[in-house]
């Protein structure tokens, strides 16, 4: 969708104006950093504590490619939302979805990494619980971005990719240790 440089057209077109749109990307990317640096804290409080002696996949790569990975898939969420938003498409069950994916992948190291020293296995079960109500939401926000904006579905696909591959990891834990 091309900006409309005319404030009074764009208001009469339905289209934000430009400083909506810049403040909008702030708020979406201020979310996403909101959410990486909540899902951050239990990963640095406990990656070595237990998890450094834990049984870990064959196929997990080195920790610094998580952080680098996840800082570019919560941009591109953030950029998603805000393409679909700017079309007027994040509403209702939409927003919704994109709320919960957010509260989600904070939780997700919550219960993989803190709660492990007080519940031990069952803790990781628990995680890959949420890690799959997570894939099962970021699908469904490329069903309802998708058709908005395909830009914004097609964004959401390699940060659905990442969460079904860290979803073996996470299984693979849980059987493991």
């Amino acid at each position: 969708m091309p900006v409309i440089p005319d404030p009074r057209r764009a208001a009469r077109a339905g289209v934000p104006g430009v400083r909506s749109q810049i403040f909008a990307l702030g708020g979406f990317l201020a979310l996403s950093a909101v959410a990486w640096l909540l899902a951050s804290v239990p990963i640095i409080l406990n990656s070595n504590g237990w998890y450094a002696g834990s049984v870990k996949a064959p196929w997990m790569p080195p920790s610094w490619m998580f952080r680098t990975t996840w800082m570019v898939l919560y941009i591109g969420v953030a950029v998603a939302a805000w393409l679909v938003w700017r079309k007027g498409g994040l509403t209702g069950g939409t927003r919704a979805g994109y709320a919960v994916q957010l509260v989600l992948n904070a939780a997700w190291p919550m219960a993989f990494f803190a709660l492990y020293p007080m519940l031990g296995a069952a803790a990781l079960w628990a995680a890959f619980m949420v890690i799959f109500a997570l894939a099962a939401t970021l699908a469904f926000l490329v069903l309802r971005f998708g058709p908005v904006d395909a830009a914004a579905g097609f964004l959401v696909l390699p940060y659905f990719s990442w969460v079904v591959f860290s979803a073996s990891l996470n299984l693979y834990s849980a059987v493991h240790n």
